[in-house]
């Protein structure tokens, strides 16, 4: 009998162990990534920043500072106020607008005359508030990957 009491004991024991697990709070840095890059009529550049919640929880994105380089090229600094709350494992897109420096705007001239990829790097913080948290956090971005000229659309590199 005592066999049986022990066996019964351990598989309580399991299960209120495994009912606990489920509902951990993990927050993950984000990530964020150009999703498109729009040359503008005056050579400013329109960007469709796409930014990444890795966390089990929704984060409302407050504040976005990154600076940006193309092909090893300073291009200058993307600023940008979100206020939007992003689902856990989920991502958004926000348009900043940003007036890129000399050396960028040729890169991005000529990756776009040659239809050539370009890479670029983003570099800063971002500040997001974990849902049901006090205080935003600041969490550092450093971010690689290049875009390609979007067929069919002029000035688009994606």
């Amino acid at each position: 009998m005592k066999p049986v009491l022990n066996l019964l004991l351990a598989t309580a024991v399991l299960v209120l162990l495994a009912s606990c697990g489920g509902n951990a709070r993990r927050v993950s840095p984000p990530a964020a990534a150009i999703q498109q890059l729009a040359v503008q009529p005056n050579g400013d550049w329109m960007v469709d920043l796409r930014l990444h919640n890795f966390s089990s929880v929704s984060m409302r994105f407050d504040k976005v500072r990154l600076e940006v380089s193309v092909d090893e090229h300073a291009a200058g600094v993307l600023q940008a106020t979100p206020g939007i709350s992003i689902g856990p494992g989920s991502a958004d897109v926000v348009k900043v607008s940003m007036r890129p420096d000399g050396m960028s705007r040729i890169a991005v001239a000529d990756a776009l005359a040659t239809r050539r990829s370009l890479s670029y790097r983003l570099v800063g913080t971002v500040d997001a508030t974990p849902d049901e948290a006090s205080k935003p956090r600041q969490f550092d971005v450093d971010d690689r990957s290049a875009l390609n000229p979007a067929p069919g659309l002029d000035g688009v590199l994606r």
